[in-house]
């Protein structure tokens, strides 16, 4: 995505302020994209609204996205970056079901489960949501997870020979698997269990592999 254009006014216009600087101006379009995602859900989003929400030109919008659904997709991240961070604090378990707690009150308490079902179906048929879902959140979301696990990894916490995307993929692919798929109820009180089965097994801890 081109966040500066040189020789380009992209900076929108406000009566009496003057110009705004790039960043600006394309913070203030993700932060209103994201507000009427979580609000209104998917289809609320469109260059028209946004435009109008940040106090920007819609001309502007068009030059950095592609689609309102690749902006939807950004501004998913942009607003969930801060409540899906990563912690580490030498315990990889409690780490684990913190995030993932956290993924689960975002969805389910937080607003995020009608937005991130309706970006996920779309993504099926726009190939630009498609990619800036891929390459703005999935991708580099499942890459803070694994440089988790490879942390505990080097301090034993983990199997040396444990499969780390194995590991994602049952953690986070349960929760979409319940929300996309099977659509049905779940909450925070699954959190423990997948981290445990995905860090232990299921079998016995006495059986031989």
């Amino acid at each position: 995505m081109v966040e500066n254009v040189p020789g380009e006014q992209v900076a929108a216009r406000r009566p009496g302020r003057g110009r705004r600087p790039a960043a600006q101006v394309r913070a203030a379009v993700l932060a209103a994209a994201g507000r009427i995602l979580l609000r209104d859900g998917l289809p609320a989003v469109t260059f028209d609204r946004v435009a109008a929400e940040a106090g920007a030109s819609k001309t502007t919008l068009y030059k950095w996205w592609p689609s309102p659904g690749a902006l939807a997709a950004e501004a998913y991240f942009a607003q969930s970056r801060r409540t899906l961070e990563f912690p580490d604090t030498g315990d990889v378990r409690a780490d684990l079901i913190s995030q993932l707690g956290a993924f689960v009150r975002w969805l389910k308490e937080e607003g995020a489960e009608k937005p991130v079902s309706e970006l996920v179906g779309a993504a099926q048929l726009d190939p630009d949501l498609e990619r800036a879902w891929s390459e703005s959140y999935a991708q580099p979301r499942r890459e803070l997870a694994r440089e988790r696990l490879r942390i505990a990894q080097r301090q034993g916490q983990v199997r040396e020979d444990a499969d780390l995307d194995v590991i994602v993929d049952q953690l986070w692919g349960a929760c979409y698997h319940r929300l996309l798929v099977l659509k049905v109820p779940f909450d925070e009180s699954i959190v423990e269990s997948l981290v445990d089965h995905a860090l232990y097994g299921s079998a016995p801890r006495d059986a031989a592999r």
